[in-house]
């Protein structure tokens, strides 16, 4: 079995984290984006009449 194959080369490892790293970027200007406020925040209400203490 030719395990070279399993191995990341040093390039492609920082090809990969610099892929991650523009979605981070993308998503970071995305929730900062004031348009998106309404997404940010999630109300839940609680039924607690069921519940056992």
């Amino acid at each position: 079995m030719d395990r070279s194959k399993f191995y990341m080369t040093t390039t492609e490892k920082i090809a990969n984290a610099k892929k991650r790293i523009d979605e981070l970027e993308r998503l970071i200007k995305y929730w900062n984006n004031s348009n998106h406020d309404e997404a940010k925040v999630v109300n839940f209400t609680m039924n607690n009449k069921n519940k056992v203490a």
